[in-house]
């Protein structure tokens, strides 16, 4: 941050206490952060942990964020804010997004719902501040580095359509052990909605809706094999932005081999009805165990004809581990979501931009070599 600005973070969890330290450490003119959670102690539990934790001086307090009203405290932080960054689970972000809009704040968030992304963009259309949805790490930073990639090959190529866009993330253990190849290292509901959502993809150039975990494949990235496979919400709004310009755009999560066969096993058990997603995650909690040590796994590419008709492909790969930030260690799911909250997050506060901002609408560029995004992913 270039200047100081007034931040609420809603939520106690992982990647709030990571968006705090990033925003103590890294920032030119370190902010005032307010955390706000409906259990106070978490809200104040995390204050303490980034106090001891940052090297820097930083005005930083809790305070309660209850779930159905707007207290007086509420009310006096909420006036003298510039921005919300919502951290608390996705279902929540429509309330805490129109909190931002009564009082005129500006909103990033991290959801990959996409229900209730659509909420937020029919509630934000005519707001007089900036809501950035799903800035995270996928969706998030995979489309940003996606449309980078894009936008460079028809510029080098001299070409105005590709053939393929394809871009894949997976939050993972380094070791992965029968039956199910998996350790926790984020959200076990993310998990779970994610596997039984559909998945928005492009094909013959037309958005399309395909099923979950359809389109298994392997790849191999840096010389190590994984499993690919559609999930929902990590295309953003790559298939409205580029339909007509890709023929065949998708969004994969990453795994190691095995896991997504242990999963179908499940689904099995459970079915596909209204309680899949609350008993797929029970069953996934009951034997895969949450791990610290963590790694992020990210593969670009894209692929089509040059403007002398052969046959071109681009590609990216990106290894992350757990990095050290002040006097702390965060896991690597921690900074990789937390890293690309925080940079929307500064380019709305300072473009000032009003109303909806998706994923294709932000400056590849800018946003790929900013101060927040180059310590955790390094240059592209």
């Amino acid at each position: 941050m270039k200047k100081h600005y007034n931040i609420i973070i809603a939520g106690a969890g992982g990647i709030a206490e990571a968006a705090a330290l990033l925003l103590a450490e890294w920032s030119g003119v370190t902010p005032s952060i307010y955390i706000g959670n409906r259990t106070l102690s978490n809200a104040q539990e995390l204050v303490k942990w980034v106090r001891e934790g940052t090297t820097k001086n930083c005005e930083i307090e809790a305070f309660h964020l209850p779930g159905d009203k707007v207290t007086e405290e509420m009310k006096a932080i909420l006036q003298k804010a510039d921005i919300i960054l919502d951290c608390l689970p996705g279902s929540l972000a429509p309330r805490i997004a129109k909190l931002a809009k009564d009082h005129k704040l500006h909103y990033v968030n991290l959801t990959e719902y996409v229900a209730e992304t659509d909420q937020i963009i029919d509630l934000a259309r005519d707001a007089h501040s900036g809501f950035v949805l799903q800035s995270g790490l996928a969706p998030g930073y995979i489309n940003i580095l996606a449309m980078g990639l894009f936008n460079d090959f028809r510029e080098d190529f001299d070409v105005k359509k590709v053939d393929k866009l394809e871009f894949k993330v997976g939050a993972l253990t380094k070791n992965a052990v029968s039956p199910h190849y998996y350790g926790f290292t984020w959200s076990p509901v993310g998990v779970a909605t994610e596997y039984l959502n559909k998945a928005l993809v492009l094909r013959d150039y037309k958005k399309a809706s395909l099923p979950p975990l359809s389109e298994r494949k392997q790849i191999i990235i840096d010389g190590l094999a994984y499993e690919e496979d559609l999930t929902s919400g990590g295309a953003a709004d790559l298939p409205d932005a580029l339909a007509e310009k890709v023929s065949s755009l998708d969004y994969k999560t990453l795994r190691h081999p095995g896991h997504y066969a242990w999963v179908e096993e499940q689904l099995e058990k459970t079915g596909k009805g209204p309680e899949a997603v609350k008993e797929l995650q029970e069953i996934m909690q009951t034997v895969i165990p949450n791990i610290e040590d963590d790694q992020i796994i990210i593969y670009a590419a894209v692929e089509g004809k040059d403007s002398s008709g052969t046959l071109q492909r681009r590609e990216v790969s990106k290894h992350i581990l757990p990095l050290l930030v002040g006097r702390h260690k965060l896991r690597a799911i921690q900074t990789t979501t937390a890293a690309g909250l925080l940079q929307c997050a500064q380019i709305i506060l300072e473009s000032n931009k009003k109303g909806v901002v998706l994923q294709s609408m932000i400056e590849p560029e800018e946003f790929l070599n900013g101060n927040f995004i180059l310590p955790v992913y390094g240059k592209t």
